[in-house]
C-alpha cells in the first residue's frame, strides 16, 4: 500500500521556486532545496524527479503566477492601457525587489536556456506569448485609433518585447525609477497616434 504524502506539494514547489529564483539553477544545490522545502532528498526526488525536473516545474509555476496572470489581468483593459499597465506592473515589481532577483524567466533565458534545449523551448514559448499579447494589443489599438499606425504591429510588438527584456536585466543592477521609466518613455511614444 502506498503511503500518503506527508507534505503539501504546492508548498514544496513554492519553496523550491523561491530558492531557484534567488540563487539560480547552478548555484542551488539539493542541500539548499532540502533546507528550503523542509523535506528529505528522497521525498523531493520521489515527488518531482531530479533537480532539473524540479527547476522546470518551478519555472512553470512562476510563469503561471507571474507572466500569465499579468497578461490575463492586462488583457481585460483597453489596448493602449493594457500595454501601459503591463509595463507599470513590471516597473513596480522591479523597484520592489530588494533582493534584486529579477524575473525568473529572464534569469532562465540567460543561465539555463543556452545549455538546455527543453528550457530554451519553454522560455522561447513564453516570450512568444508575451510578444503575441503585445501584437494583439497593438492591432486592436491601431483599429480603434489609440495606437499609431506609423510602424507595423509585428515590429512594435518585437520592440516592446526587447524593451521588456532590457528593463528586467537593467533592474537587477540599477533598480532606479528614472532609468526604468526613461527606458519606457520612447517606446510608449512610438505608440502615440499622430494628430491628423
Amino acid at each position: 500500500m502506498v503511503r500518503p504524502r506527508e507534505f503539501d506539494e504546492a508548498e514544496v514547489l513554492s519553496a523550491a521556486l523561491k530558492c531557484f529564483w534567488a540563487r539560480g539553477f547552478e548555484a542551488t544545490s539539493m542541500r539548499d532545496l532540502i533546507a528550503r522545502t523542509g523535506i528529505t532528498g528522497a521525498s523531493l526526488y520521489n515527488a518531482f524527479g531530479d533537480k532539473r525536473a524540479l527547476y522546470e516545474k518551478a519555472l512553470d509555476r512562476y510563469v503561471e503566477g507571474s507572466v500569465a496572470a499579468r497578461i490575463e489581468r492586462c488583457s481585460a483593459l483597453p489596448p493602449r492601457e493594457a500595454i501601459e499597465a503591463f509595463f507599470a506592473d513590471i516597473v513596480a515589481r522591479s523597484l520592489g525587489d530588494p533582493d534584486r532577483k529579477g524575473c525568473m524567466l529572464v534569469n532562465a533565458a540567460l543561465e539555463v536556456a543556452p545549455h538546455d534545449p527543453a528550457i530554451r523551448r519553454a522560455v522561447a514559448g513564453v516570450l512568444t506569448e508575451i510578444e503575441t499579447f503585445f501584437r494583439q494589443c497593438i492591432l486592436a489599438g491601431q483599429a480603434d485609433g489609440s495606437i499609431a499606425h506609423s510602424q507595423p504591429a509585428d515590429d512594435l510588438a518585437r520592440h516592446l518585447l526587447g524593451i521588456l527584456m532590457g528593463l528586467r536585466v537593467l533592474a537587477r543592477v540599477r533598480p532606479e525609477r528614472a532609468l526604468l521609466e526613461g527606458l519606457l518613455r520612447p517606446a510608449m511614444a512610438l505608440l502615440e497616434p499622430r494628430p491628423n
